[in-house]
């Protein structure tokens, strides 16, 4: 999963910014509203940390220009502006959920995950796919009732896929969605990985749940 942390204070933004890699995320941040819309002109996000308060464009410009382009992204107001008047211009502006500082990070996770499961229409962080199951609030994945040993990067290409399943996706939607901007490699990378998941996901099973589709990409879903 991709979030983009827009926040001007400093210490907030690196805190942030260490705590969501951590986490396994991939974490792209900024401290500028102008700098904000750059980053969303380049690539998508699942998730947008959003304060009010920025130079060049505020949180409530950088959400209107989100919402009227129609980005499936998820939105979570950070901000000090703790009003009733300002927590319904967000939510009705078409922003996901609405957290007032100071804030705890573990809430600040919770939400995240409610925001996603709400964009992948699901009741839980937890995904099915034949006898694999992927929890993504625990990072644990299960397969044949045997826990799958992943790295974080390996996890997250899991994670996407699962939550994506039956849809094909290219290399470069793969990367733009499990490595930032500070990424300098190839998109070679994703066969790289692809193959390290197939060795811990498919390899010893007869049904193989991660296909390649000539020319498209990958997709994980039970065979046909």
């Amino acid at each position: 999963m991709r979030i983009l942390v827009v926040e001007d204070e400093s210490g907030l933004n690196r805190v942030l910014t260490k705590h969501l890699k951590n986490k396994g995320y991939s974490v792209d941040s900024c401290r500028d509203g102008r700098d904000a819309a750059e980053y969303l002109d380049c690539a998508e996000y699942d998730v947008v940390l959003l304060d009010v308060m920025l130079p060049g464009l505020s949180g409530w410009e950088i959400l209107r220009q989100i919402r009227s382009r129609n980005l499936n992204t998820s939105v979570i107001m950070l901000t000090a502006l703790d009003s009733v008047e300002h927590k319904v211009q967000g939510l009705d502006g078409g922003a996901d959920d609405y957290l007032t500082k100071p804030f705890a990070l573990e809430e600040l996770m919770a939400r995240i995950r409610l925001v996603t499961r709400k964009r992948s229409g699901s009741r839980s962080n937890s995904y099915q796919l034949d006898d694999l199951t992927v929890d993504c609030d625990q990072r644990v994945a299960i397969r044949g009732g045997k826990e799958i040993v992943l790295s974080s990067k390996e996890f997250a290409l899991l994670e996407y896929m699962i939550m994506n399943k039956n849809v094909v996706l290219s290399r470069e939607k793969i990367l733009t969605h499990i490595w930032d901007y500070d990424y300098n490699g190839s998109s070679n990378m994703i066969d790289v990985y692809i193959r390290y998941l197939r060795k811990k996901v498919d390899q010893g099973f007869e049904k193989k749940l991660i296909h390649t589709v000539r020319g498209a990409g990958y997709v994980m879903r039970e065979p046909v």
